[in-house]
């Protein structure tokens, strides 16, 4: 089908109101589940109702063709109205997080649509995986770029004449070569998309000129939508964006920025191989990337591992293209579980299953953090992000910078360099301080998935003393010293420099004595997140700010933590829940073996989320091949009968029960969510069970109601409370129960819109809660 602008009955194209055209959507939190909202200028309005463009014709035909070839049968968060700008003509700016499914936003309405869609993409790695999945799903796409043949890209040329191809991906640089251009205007274009579009900003965290010259589509190809498509902008990158590319009136559409599935946790490098191969040995046989900042430590850092007996390879623009190139193909095709790499490499790599990703050394900015960590888990299953940095770190990259960016750059490197060290030297959730960067929040208190929030941090005993020892120690080294040296002094320390500048006989030399460098060194980087001291010239010196003055007179009492002992998890992951691991691993060699049949990486043949269903659901009837996720028509028709002799062998041998499924048109699945106990809830807990309502908990705590019902909920879960009567209305209680039998309570907007927006949110949640423990505990 064609589709375009929508037209009046007298064939005029409405014009969209001020409101609605300055319209930007985006995901907020409630208890950790998406919803979106409209914002237009600073108001924002409720929830706004998408009955209609869930029923439309258009959907349905995306939802169909989604099943049809994915295998997919729901949308993520903002893919429909993004498809729909698509399908539509509309311009648009999408920012949805590693792992949304930004490519499918893209992809899916170009199979819908007539004509061909132009792909913009920027490592030919990224094009060739792209290409080779949409081929699996029996899509028609093509790429152009240098590593093909005269020949080979005549013969795309051919397809494209012919009309035989839905997708063309293609660099930015040949995409604007006036040659390129010519032979695409006698094209049928669809829409035009630009993957990775933060590149085109200057504000961007990897912006690249090249991307600046896409400002020649608009002009080139009038007729097509322009649809920029990044995993992070913050608004003054996404204004630049849609400024650049000359966009008329774009949807802005921006995904919520946090990866509820990633566990964060960020520790004092100490003995650096010991902690990355405590991480590594969480995730046995899996896939995993450990960045480093210098080519010298990525090879180190390889051949340390690879002494040990593990399987990685390094990878760094040091490295012969070629050599890159087998490198990065190894660890795609699972021939090798790690890479260990600078930042050089990523970008172009769309593998799912990363389960792990270790900084062995601090990023360079936020911006970079959020999106090398999330290459984990772009598949929606638990993945875990370890960052291990040090106070040198920071020199390392000062240095950096000040070699290879100019006066006009260097300011605003450096100032998100200080950043990146605030955030990593805090006590504060991560997942709240990476989404507020980017100008959202969490609404829960504990996320559950960050070593502050899992309480694997814990404040000490006295921290004012401690604070005040430190910064009494700068000030009796007349503050010209850096960390290093301040906390061998604190410690007692006979380094020679210490003796010979007299700092032995300083009141404050070995009053740390008793503590570890690791945490005498913590404290120091906590005291200059929060503000207390200030690292100043050439070699980092330690001076006392004016809010440090105040901790010295003890009118203020500074936040210091340390790390405590790590309690291992008790219980595995719900997404586990039910799986075979035995079968999974098997099915993961038949992946493989089929890839390298194909020469294709594995997680184009099936995801680990549909691996895991399968061992999960031992199907052996072919038409319930379909009820698995990732796997359609296409997909059943060549893999089904492999499939299904192959679980059904493996489960007879074994003795293990096979298709253990129950029909999607069934019952909604209650799938209780583990409480979330944060170090508050105790007391909350006790005013539960004396008998208090949530208004007078509210009151007597000075807390909002929201946060109340977010406790109780907790509170139910943990006290296998099954009826909400004790807290919410009768009546209310009903209404609730009803719509949770008709659509279940994954999560609660839907339930909240089901019921015309008359029941609080937090009064949902708790009845939610109570319906869970009732049912499926």
């Amino acid at each position: 089908m064609s589709a375009g602008p929508r037209a009046s009955a007298d064939g005029a194209i409405p014009q969209s109101s001020p409101v609605e055209s300055r319209a930007v959507r985006q995901l907020c939190h409630h208890d950790r589940r998406l919803y979106w909202r409209k914002v237009s200028g600073s108001a924002s309005t409720r929830p706004v109702s998408a009955t209609s463009a869930e029923t439309s014709p258009v959907v349905e035909e995306l939802r169909a063709r989604m099943q049809q070839c994915w295998g997919y049968d729901s949308f993520r968060p903002l893919q429909r109205e993004a498809m729909l700008a698509a399908m539509e003509g509309r311009d648009s700016v999408v920012v949805l997080p590693t792992g949304g499914g930004k490519s499918l936003c893209y992809q899916l309405p170009a199979v819908c649509r007539d004509g061909m869609a132009i792909v913009v993409s920027p490592l030919i790695a990224l094009m060739k995986d792209q290409v080779d999945a949409l081929t699996q799903n029996g899509i028609p796409a093509a790429f152009i770029n240098s590593s093909l043949s005269t020949a080979q890209r005549m013969a795309v040329a051919d397809r494209v004449r012919n009309r035989e191809i839905k997708l063309l991906f293609a660099a930015p640089e040949r995409l604007v070569q006036d040659r390129t251009i010519r032979f695409l205007q006698d094209t049928a274009i669809s829409f035009i998309a630009i993957d990775e579009a933060h590149c085109i900003s200057q504000w961007g965290h990897d912006f690249r000129p090249e991307y600046r010259q896409l400002n020649c589509l608009r002009t080139a190809f009038p007729q097509a939508s322009l649809h920029a498509l990044t995993a992070t902008a913050t608004e003054k990158v996404r204004a630049d964006i849609a400024g650049q590319l000359g966009l008329a009136d774009p949807e802005i559409l921006v995904g919520s920025f946090d990866r509820p599935n990633l566990l964060y946790r960020i520790e004092r490098r100490t003995d650096v191989m010991i902690q990355i191969r405590e991480v590594i040995d969480r995730h046995p046989n899996e896939s995993g990337i450990i960045y480093c900042i210098s080519r010298a430590s990525v090879e180190s850092t390889s051949a340390t591992l690879n002494s040990l007996g593990y399987r990685t390879l390094p990878y760094h623009a040091g490295l012969e293209a070629d050599e890159r190139r087998k490198h990065q193909e190894a660890f795609i095709d699972e021939q090798v579980d790690i890479i260990v790499a600078t930042v050089a490499f990523g970008m172009g790599i769309d593998k799912s299953n990363v389960r792990y990703v270790i900084h062995a050394e601090m990023p360079r900015n936020i911006e970079a953090y959020q999106q090398e960590s999330g290459r984990a888990g772009r598949d929606g299953l638990e993945a875990e992000c370890c960052l291990f940095y040090s106070g040198r770190d920071g020199k390392t990259w000062e240095f950096l910078i000040n070699q290879s960016e100019d006066a006009g750059n260097r300011a605003r490197s450096l100032a998100a360099l200080a950043q990146m060290d605030s955030f990593c030297a805090s006590a504060k959730c991560r997942h709240r301080q990476l989404v507020r960067h980017f100008g959202q929040d969490l609404e829960s208190e504990n996320c559950g998935a960050c070593d502050v929030c899992l309480r694997e941090i814990e404040p000490i005993e006295d921290p004012l003393v401690v604070a005040q020892k430190i910064l009494s120690s700068v000030f009796r080294q007349e503050q010209r010293f850096g960390a290093d040296y301040t906390a061998q002094v604190l410690r007692g320390s006979r380094n020679k420099k210490v003796l010979s500048n007299g700092h032995d006989r300083l009141s404050t030399y070995g009053l740390l004595r008793d503590e570890s460098d690791q945490h005498v060194r913590g404290w120091i980087d906590q005291l200059v997140a929060h503000g207390y001291l200030v690292r100043s010239g050439e070699y980092s010196v330690l001076t006392i700010s004016d809010a440090g003055w105040q901790v010295l007179k003890g009118r203020h009492t500074p936040q210091l933590t340390r790390p405590r002992r790590r309690v291992a998890a008790s219980s595995e992951s719900d997404k586990w829940v039910g799986v075979n691991r035995e079968l999974f691993e098997d099915l993961r060699r038949i992946r493989q073996e089929v890839a390298a049949d194909r020469g294709v990486p594995p997680y184009v043949i099936f995801g680990d989320v549909t691996l895991r269903e399968l061992a999960r659901l031992r199907p052996t009837d072919p038409n319930r091949l379909l009820q698995i996720y990732g796997i359609g028509e296409r997909k059943k028709r060549e893999f089904g009968a492999m499939l299904i002799d192959r679980i059904a062998d493996w489960c007879r041998r074994n003795g293990v029960d096979t298709d253990v499924m129950a029909s999607r048109a069934s019952a909604p699945q209650i799938r209780p969510k583990p409480a979330r106990i944060s170090a508050a809830s105790g007391q909350y807990f006790e005013l539960f069970d004396s008998g208090l309502g949530i208004d007078e908990v509210a009151l007597q705590l000075d807390r909002s109601v929201g946060t109340v019902c977010e406790h109780l909920a907790s509170y139910v879960h943990v006290r296998k409370v099954t009826d909400a009567a004790a807290w919410i209305r009768p009546e209310t209680v009903e209404r609730v129960e009803a719509v949770i039998g008709n659509i279940g309570c994954e999560r609660l907007k839907p339930i909240f819109e089901a019921l015309n927006e008359e029941v609080s949110y937090g009064d949902i949640r708790v009845v939610v809660a109570c319906f869970e423990v009732r049912h499926g505990d």
